[in-house]
């Protein structure tokens, strides 16, 4: 072996490494064109060139406000609320005369409301003000050409061309050009977690002519002209040109190192900045997620429409009475009203403009009644929302000990609609499954090895109703010392024992495959062992397999990769070096990837893996020996629940590859837009005429609790969908597993993999394809849903390929599809792409316009966890992608079940209860106001005190909502894990339709004929012993108690479950009052007008005030009592039905208490008797009990 030789073939000819060699190009067409205009001066910001281009400084800010914009701008954002404009109006015009109270009182709530909310806002945004501030003054190291050294300086002063040098586990500061690092070919490791969710680290390499770019002297003279692409966010995609001793390099992604990426396992790297600050990808890619609104919030809007729609209309009434009894006022030169002087009026009260004085009394009644809009509605339910997401997030049942990640709410916005989901649709890799992969069985040479049964065979096997007497669980099999990715046992290859099997050749080669195609990194710890550093688990997995049988893959470098191999000759481990040329890499497209190596024989080989169905087509007609028997295992397997990998090598000849390179590489090298095409279909001919090896089976495990979890949420009501790219045997098979496929459960299957279009595929005559893939995929949803109308009765789960899915989304049949999908239980969706997902979710929310949750954890179920109304992240194997562009996050798909049913439920009716009382208080206090105006002929003269109209939603009516909102319970968490049925009261919106919200409503309506009219009527005559009547003051301090004691009590017998922080709210707003009119009825008569000392010397010391207080409040309160009392007893609420439940259970254990109580003692004082008396005792016992028989 020449394992020390001049190493001829560099990093830079590696497709996975470099992707581009030291070449001088043709095609540069783009390069200076629109799009590709930037030019980068290499080492010399300071020069002309540069300084006139004027580029953007590193600097970078994700606020939302400024300090000189903050208040315009969050003005703008509070003042776009149509209530709040209409109080902002009513503000303004109250220093006219129109007005029927001082402007202070008007101001003051609407400043502490908008002044609350925009202090929200600020503190949020400082918050990320301070992040911004941190990372702008994060230290880099730049290159000073005065001392021919790097200096540090921070990142916010870094300039486009400055050459900087980033150690190990640094950030980027920007967008980099590599130019070197300290690997010999420029190599380095970057972890991209920040910019794409992606944990596995991505190798980088710079181009062959900087790599040797390490001398302080030789940066001083270095000078190069970069032209490329103008800004953008395609994360994956660069173009340019590097021009650098009078020749033109081509560059690619390989070459730049995004900001905010990691550089890991690589001491240093040397770069040149070419893109700064806002300029950066990933500031490019900082784009707002998409808004979204509840339902409730949208059917709020419209409340506040009709409260708007009923103030314009009373307003409108009120002054068509005004007009009219001012009309009166003056009839042929009488004056009926004498006392108001209509001789001597102003415009407001001209008895001979009475059409005018109505117009301006409409403009006071506007203001007057505007108390019927809530104006800390909108600040409470914020409030409320933020409160919620806390317990959310705090929520111990929701904490997963292994990762150390508690639940968490990345949005307060959507947490009631937690409790209103219609369809659930999930990912399955590392959704359902924990995308930790495990080695279980394989099949070489036509034979299997591996032994046990996943959980999805022994699915299978009670579902076909096998007996599993001798056949046992593979997790059984696991050694005392237990391999992560590995739980592999059987005998004949482990151990070394391989060697004596027939096709031990075979095998030998499988292994080697395993262990050299791949791009995995391995990094010895201090303890010597060897982790792998992989960019799936997969090939983590596999590499670890390969290791356990005896194929260690132990170090890699630039251009080889070493392996400890068992020699079968000599049966001791060698050591084998494998020269690495290419590295073909895996992409959703190809479904494969490959290398090829030359071996210490000098052979030159191609070695694969990749999805059955890319490897068996690429097959020579010598290598489908093994075809056969493999295709069975691969089918066993996918049955099994496992995921499979075809495995095969090609030995090639040195001018076919000769020939292929230098083709290769030019394509590799192109800057044109068709690069990756070429690249492809080049990669494509060399994986040609494969000899087949055998294939791999990986288990990907259920999560601990999904089947539980799926079955809740399914007797819950909830629709579940499955998108998966797995096959479909795999994903029925999991389906079985984890429940989503019940027995009992029919099943409709669309598919294409049927006889006759297999034919016709073979003919390859497209649009025939088409066609008759069209009226197939037709017929069989026809089938479908004329089977689902027979038999409606019967649970039905739809499974369709993705390639039907494509055809069942067609305008002409994607209405029955989804009318079919709808109605059954369960949809699997297999071979789905990310796309499709993202198509199916829009779909769905769209056709059955109910509230979707959408649940993934991989970069691929971002765009359907975006469409849908709720987006729920898993902190996943594959990265934080998911979580990042989710609403909300958990660690674990079971904990979806208390999110929903009990965090779901709870904010649902909690939110809906708080709407429906905030009109209901508002309602009763405004119309108060309506009735006292008819009573004084329309004359715009309140009711009430201007302070007490002020406070009324700001201090003594606001904090018990607000307890409502985020504490109450009507039935504890265990209850609504135990009844999921309670679930369906938010899916038919039943605590917040029209009836209900009307019914509220006209209680409040209801409420405030109740509090006027008695109280008027009870306060006629002498209010004291001493003689007084009833004035203005007393009827509007009484009138005002009642409403406050009324409005309160109401919310104390709403609510089901009371704390310590509701009883202070509820109680301590009635007693705030009393005390608000002790302290403002002290203020001198000039300040307190009307509440001057009104309680204090007026109203307490009279019998008459609390009896007419406590006869109204009763009064008020009985509408609501007779209609509960009725509803529960003849028409009950689910809720209502487990509370009389759990009241008769406890009553009963009670009396079961009591009864073993009682019975102890009877028998310990019986035994206190003599003897005889006992005997006597149990002889008439045993008589009587003979006599009832």
């Amino acid at each position: 072996m020449d394992r020390i030789r001049k190493r001829s073939i560099q990093l830079s000819k590696l497709c996975s490494f470099a992707c581009c060699r030291s070449n001088s190009l043709d095609d540069h067409a783009q390069i200076g064109q629109k799009g590709y205009s930037r030019v980068v001066y290499c080492n010399e910001p300071d020069s002309q060139e540069q300084i006139r281009l004027k580029y953007r400084g590193n600097y970078v800010s994700t606020t939302k406000y400024t300090t000189i914009n903050f208040i315009p701008k969050s003005l703008f954002e509070q003042f776009r609320r149509v209530a709040n404009i209409y109080f902002l109006v009513v503000a303004c015009v109250s220093f006219s005369p129109l007005a029927p109270y001082s402007a202070p009182s008007i101001i003051l709530p609407l400043v502490v409301v908008i002044g609350v909310t925009m202090a929200k806002e600020g503190v949020e945004d400082w918050r990320r003000r301070l992040q911004d501030i941190e990372a702008n003054n994060r230290k880099v190291e730049v290159y000073d050409k005065s001392s021919c050294s790097f200096k540090q300086k921070k990142w916010k002063d870094l300039r486009v061309g400055e050459l900087v040098k980033v150690c190990k586990d640094e950030y980027f500061p920007a967008d980099v050009l590599l130019l070197s690092s300290n690997h010999e070919d420029g190599v380095c490791y970057v972890e991209t977690m920040n910019l794409d969710g992606e944990t596995n680290l991505n190798s980088k390499h710079a181009l062959e002519v900087t790599s040797l770019l390490h001398d302080m002297e030789r940066f001083k003279d270095f000078r190069a002209v970069i032209k490329c692409e103008d800004p953008n966010e395609h994360l994956y995609s660069f173009v340019g040109t590097l021009y650098y001793d009078c020749q033109q390099y081509s560059l690619s992604t390989q070459q730049v190192l995004l900001r905010d990426s990691k550089l890991k396992n690589t001491e240093h790297i040397f770069g040149v900045v070419i893109f700064t600050g806002h300029d950066t990808k990933v500031m490019q890619n900082a784009t707002d997620p998409p808004s979204k609104r509840t339902k409730i919030e949208r059917r709020m809007d419209k409340i506040i429409y009709v409260l708007f729609i009923t103030l314009i209309s009373i307003s409108f009434i009120g002054s068509f009475f005004f007009g009219i009894e001012t009309k009166k006022d003056i009839s042929g030169g009488n004056y009926r009203r004498w006392y108001l002087r209509p001789d001597k009026t102003t415009v407001f009260f001209d008895p001979k403009k009475p059409a005018v004085a109505a117009l301006f009394h409409c403009l006071t009644g506007l203001m007057l009644y505007g108390y019927l809009i809530p104006i800390s509605l909108y600040v409470s339910i914020e409030i409320c929302k933020v409160l919620q997401s806390i317990f959310i997030n705090q929520d111990q049942a929701m904490y997963d000990e292994e990762t150390d990640r508690p639940a968490r709410a990345r949005t307060s916005n959507l947490n009631e609609e937690l409790g209103q989901v219609h369809t659930i649709l999930s990912d399955k890799t590392g959704t359902l499954t924990c995308n930790s992969m495990e080695f279980v069985k394989c099949s070489i040479a036509g034979t299997a090895y591996g032994r046990g049964r996943t959980e999805a065979e022994i699915a299978l096997a009670r579902k076909r109703g096998e007996q599993l007497t001798e056949l046992t669980h593979i997790d059984e099999f696991e050694s005392k010392q237990s391999v992560k990715g590995f739980n592999f046992k059987d005998e004949r290859i482990m151990y070394g024992q391989w060697v004596h099997e027939k096709q031990k050749d075979v095998i030998q080669k499988f292994f080697r495959v395993l262990a050299t195609c791949h791009t995995v990194v391995p990094e010895v710890m201090d303890s010597c062992e060897i982790i792998y550093e992989a960019e799936s688990p997969d090939e983590a997995t596999f590499v670890i397999a390969a290791r356990e049988i005896g194929f260690q893959f132990f170090l890699r470098n630039q251009t080889s990769i070493q392996l400890h191999e068992l020699d079968p000759e000599s049966g001791i481990t060698v050591d084998r070096v494998y020269n690495l040329l290419h590295v073909l890499e895996f992409s959703s497209a190809r479904k494969r990837m490959s290398v090829i190596v030359r071996n210490p024989e000098n052979q030159l080989l191609l070695l694969a893996k990749g999805a059955d169905s890319a490897i068996f087509e690429r097959l020579s007609k010598q290598g489908q020996v093994f075809e056969e028997k493999t295709k069975e295992h691969i089918e066993r397997y996918s049955e099994a629940g496992l995921r499979t990998m075809a495995v095969a090598y090609r030995e090639l000849d040195d001018d076919e590859y000769k020939i292929w390179e230098k083709e290769f590489l030019k394509a590799k090298t192109s800057v044109t837009v068709d690069r990756d095409v070429l690249v492809d279909e080049l990669a494509d001919r060399i994986e040609r005429d494969l000899i087949l090896l055998g294939a791999t089976a990986v288990e990907d495990k259920l999560q601990h609790g999904v089947s539980h979890c799926i079955d809740k949420l399914a007797r819950a009501g909830i629709g579940i969908w499955v998108l998966t790219g797995d096959k479909r045997g795999t994903a029925i098979n999991i389906g079985y597993a984890c429940n989503l496929l019940r027995h009992g459960m029919k099943q409709i299957v669309i598919t294409l993999e049927l006889p006759e279009i297999e034919a016709l595929v073979k003919h390859g005559d497209k649009d025939a394809i088409a066609e008759v893939s069209l009226d197939c995929v037709k017929k069989q949803i026809h089938d479908g849903k004329s089977q689902v109308g027979k038999e409606s009765s019967i649970e039905f789960g739809l499974i369709i390929d993705g390639k039907s899915l494509t055809f069942a989304m067609d305008k002409t049949l994607v209405n029955d599809f989804m009318d079919l999908a709808i109605r059954c239980a369960t949809v699997i969706c297999c071979r789905s792409s990310p796309r499709q997902k993202a198509i199916i979710t829009r779909l769905v929310k769209s056709v059955t316009g109910r509230t979707t949750l959408a649940i993934g954890d991989g970069a691929n179920d971002v765009g359907m966890l975006q469409e849908a109304d709720i987006g729920v992240g898993i902190n996943g194997v594959e990265g934080m992608q998911a979580v990042m562009a989710s609403d909300f996050a958990i660690a674990q798909f079971r904990f979806l079940e208390r999110l929903l049913l009990v965090h779901g439920h709870w904010c649902y009716r909690r939110i809906s209860m708080m709407i429906c009382y905030f009109f209901y208080k508002n309602i009763t206090f405004g119309f108060t106001l309506f009735w006292f105006e008819a009573y004084t002929s329309f004359s715009g003269q309140p009711a009430y005190n201007d302070w007490y109209l002020s406070s009324y939603n700001v201090f003594f009516t606001s904090l018990p909502v607000i307890a409502l909102g985020v504490f109450d319970q009507d039935v504890s968490a265990r209850l609504c894990l135990k009844h999921p049925l309670l679930y369906q009261e938010g899916v038919r919106n039943l605590l917040f339709n029209w009836v209900l919200i009307l019914g509220w409503m006209f209680n409040g309506l209801l409420s405030s004929i109740i509090i006027y009219f008695i109280t008027t009527n009870s306060t006629v005559g002498a209010f004291r012993k001493d003689g007084p009547v009833v004035d203005y003051s007393i009827l509007g301090m009484t009138m005002y108690t009642c409403v406050v004691w009324t409005v309160n009590c109401q919310m104390a017998l709403s609510i089901n479950y009371f704390t310590w922080i509701q009883h202070l709210f509820i109680w301590g707003s009635i007693a705030l009052w009393y005390i608000f009119l002790v302290v403002y009825g002290s203020i001198p008569p000039t300040l307190s007008t009307t509440a001057y000392k009104v309680l204090v010397e007026a109203c307490a010391p009279s019998i008459m005030y609390w009896n007419t207080t406590l006869l109204v409040v009763i009064s008020a309160l009985l509408p609501l009592l007779s209609y509960r009392a009725f509803q529960i007893r003849f028409r009950p609420m689910e809720h209502d039905r487990i509370q009389i439940q759990r009241r008769r259970s406890e009553s009963l254990e009670r009396d079961v208490a009591q009864s073993r109580h009682s019975e102890s003692s009877e028998i310990r004082n019986s035994s206190e008797l003599p003897t005889e008396v006992r005997n006597r005792i149990d002889s008439l016992k045993a008589s009587s009990r003979r006599k009832n028989s």
